[in-house]
């Protein structure tokens, strides 16, 4: 069997993205990567450099394709198993696409408040861009 390749790119620095990442119980038949958009892998630069602003949200690759913010939560909830009850949770809102449209745009402002209170610069800022 061939196995999916995913890959997740999430902020490092704001724990809630952090822990949606670790707490997150994807499909066994994928091969997952995480990667913290402020880590210095050139992949992180090639994205920006396609044009993807990492400050408003995830990315995920899975085979080839890209999603972004809520989009990327969207493919997340439909890969993933519904094991504990987090887990279902949150493939229960965020499978639904235009629940996950509604909501997404909260949970960007809420990590952008965090890194403010906690004086963290966002992504693009620490790279060189604004």
């Amino acid at each position: 069997m061939n196995q999916q390749k995913l890959l997740i790119v999430y902020d490092g620095a704001c724990p809630f993205c952090t822990a949606y990442v670790s707490l997150l119980r994807l499909r066994e038949s994928m091969h997952v990567e995480l990667l913290s958009a402020r880590s210095t892998d050139e992949r992180i630069n090639e994205f920006l450099a396609l044009g993807y602003h990492l400050d408003d949200g995830m990315l995920v690759r899975i085979n080839g394709l890209v999603y972004v913010g809520a989009d990327a939560m969207h493919q997340l909830a439909i890969i993933s198993n519904q094991h504990g009850l987090l887990n279902r949770m949150q493939r229960f809102i965020f499978s639904r696409k235009w629940l996950a449209h509604m909501l997404y745009p909260f949970l960007r402002f809420g990590r952008r408040l965090l890194l403010l209170i906690r004086g963290v610069p966002l992504i693009e800022r620490t790279r060189g861009r604004s």
